[in-house]
């Protein structure tokens, strides 16, 4: 059995926004424009998936509760409260920018995307960690996952496995 995680698949589209925005960040710096405006748009793409599979995952899970105790407590909650007002704070931000750039006000865009960007990648970054330390390093007692079943063919070895782990 194979199991699909949705938190999993948000983490990741979280990671590729911030490796697109370090090429769009790389590009721009050689001066190539075309490629730059390439990475951009593709980090404002994979960041609207993820923003739509979040919200469906939140919607069909609710809650996961941090599971860590003692002094990571309050480290992951000053974290997560970072990063929820900065991605709160950088949705406009980035419209603004990517309006200005498509606008060709590259002026203005230039001030506002000094910003946007490291405050952008801020956001992906702590989005991974925060992922990380409730799916994987503080494991939630009960998480909702959705099962694909995948047809093999009977072993001995499956059949030795309790249910669960098949």
């Amino acid at each position: 059995m194979l199991l699909f995680s949705q938190a999993a698949l948000n983490a990741s589209l979280n990671g590729l926004s911030g490796i697109l925005l370090v090429g769009g960040y790389a590009a721009i710096r050689a001066r190539k424009i075309d490629v730059h405006k390439r990475f951009m748009v593709s980090a404002f793409i994979v960041s609207c998936a993820f923003l739509i599979s979040y919200l469906i995952y939140h919607y069909r899970v609710g809650h996961v509760a941090f599971q860590g105790q003692g002094w990571i407590r309050p480290v992951y909650f000053v974290l997560l409260t970072s990063h929820t007002i900065l991605a709160i704070v950088i949705v406009p931000l980035i419209l603004i920018t990517l309006r200005r750039a498509w606008l060709q006000k590259f002026d203005k865009h230039k001030i506002i995307a000094k910003w946007t960007l490291p405050l952008w990648f801020y956001v992906c970054v702590t989005g991974v960690i925060v992922y990380l330390m409730v799916y994987q390093i503080y494991v939630p007692a009960k998480v909702t996952r959705v099962r694909i079943q995948m047809i093999l063919p009977a072993s001995d070895s499956l059949k030795d496995l309790p249910p669960e782990q098949r």
